[in-house]
């Protein structure tokens, strides 16, 4: 539906007389040059699209997380903390964390943004309640503060004060909100559902019979309206079916194969792009073309680093600033696990392991926190390796040294 026909094609339709409700109408609609209206629904229906968004969503639900608390003795982990509950048991009675961290992600990547409302009690975070990015907006006062206006399915509008919303955004040019993927990529992704589109009507009308039918001499209405019908007949189910010719027609095969009109290339550069733009690596969404066993490995590593973790960082970073109070922000913050997907093969793993425990810097609990074991007795002691000296002394005699 193009946007003539959604404003004016409309019957018995209300007046579209404020910017709220052209906002609804239209949604987060983007035109293509390959003609092809691309939003965040019609987006995940492009496989690539979807495939990208969910296994990176995903990755990040599944993510333990904990609030975490600086002291004299190191980095602890703050459970009793309010903020530790929200990102690890439920943000609400309707959610729990882990679809709340896929649903912010997702957030992210279709919109650029994602806004939170927090229901505080006795000043601390009790709730966190997701809101649609397309009823939120945003503006920046004279001040520089920001103001948040909400718009209700009911068609009323409230501002709610800036520190009452959760709003984790993606890279901005104007500080205030992020950059929609889907909307940069319009074109790459009208491209891919063109070429999606073509690839359905081609299979839905059958690849044959395609050409020309040659006839002698002029054909009347009724052998025309039969022939139509003949061949319209082989299309979908029907298709395939042998072309019976009769009154000295002739048939010419003119149609080109997918193959030859490069169809299938344009497919694999285009879910090659798309896996670009969200930083996944090929293999992981079934494109195992130019995987091997030598770099999945490495793959799977730069999309922690690469995909992953801009994500979680900004999740991070907003949390603490609007979650927890400006006394405390200094000592507690959320922490993501990822070393669980940081993790080689075994055998890496072990070496790895084995290096930094005869290098003293990893005591056997330590390790054993690592692999997820419970930690056993005796577990804390660091290793010294004896043919290490300090400034060229052994060092014990370095010790006595410093004594005397």
């Amino acid at each position: 539906m193009s946007i003539f026909n959604r404003l004016f094609g409309r019957k018995n339709a209300e007046i579209i007389d404020t910017s709220e409700k052209l906002a609804a109408l239209l949604g987060s609609w983007y035109s293509s040059d390959a003609g092809e209206e691309i939003t965040s629904a019609n987006a995940l229906q492009i496989t690539t699209v979807y495939s990208c968004i969910r296994v990176i969503a995903e990755s990040i639900g599944m993510l333990p997380s904990s609030m975490m608390v600086e002291t004299q003795k190191g980095k602890e982990k703050a459970l009793e903390h309010p903020v530790h509950r929200l990102f690890n048991v439920a943000p609400n009675e309707y959610m729990t964390a882990q679809e709340y961290k896929e649903l912010i992600t997702a957030h992210l990547m279709l919109k650029g943004n994602h806004y939170s409302y927090i229901n505080r009690i006795n000043g601390r975070p009790a709730e966190l309640l997701p809101m649609a990015p397309d009823a939120v907006s945003v503006k920046l006062l004279n001040d520089y503060t920001v103001e948040y206006t909400v718009t209700f399915k009911n068609g009323t509008t409230q501002v709610v004060p800036s520190g009452d919303i959760l709003h984790i955004k993606l890279m901005t040019v104007d500080g205030v909100t992020g950059l929609s993927p889907i909307s940069q990529a319009r074109n790459a992704l009208g491209l891919a559902k063109a070429t999606e589109r073509h690839g359905s009507r081609l299979f839905k009308n059958g690849a044959n019979p395609f050409g020309v039918l040659k006839a002698q001499g002029n054909l009347t209405d009724e052998q025309f309206n039969g022939l139509k019908g003949q061949i319209e007949s082989y299309s979908g189910d029907g298709a395939f079916k042998p072309l019976i010719l009769e009154g000295g027609l002739e048939w010419t095969q003119v149609a080109i194969s997918p193959e030859d009109s490069q169809f299938l290339e344009t497919r694999k550069y285009q879910r090659s792009e798309i896996a670009g733009l969200f930083r996944v690596p090929p293999h992981m969404i079934g494109d195992l073309e130019r995987a091997t066993f030598s770099n999945i490995e490495h793959q799977s590593l730069q999309f922690v680093r690469e995909a992953l973790m801009p994500h979680i960082t900004r999740i991070e970073n907003r949390v603490r600033l609007s979650l927890i109070p400006e006394n405390e922000q200094s000592r507690y913050f959320l922490k993501f696990n990822v070393n669980a997907l940081l993790r080689g093969d075994m055998k890496t793993r072990a070496e790895f392991y084995t290096k930094l425990q005869q290098a003293g810097a990893l005591s056997p609990n330590e390790i054993r926190e690592k692999e997820d074991m419970n930690p056993r007795e005796g577990g804390d002691i660091y290793l010294t390796p004896l043919n290490m000296a300090i400034n060229g002394k052994p060092i014990e005699e370095s010790e006595n040294a410093d004594q005397e």
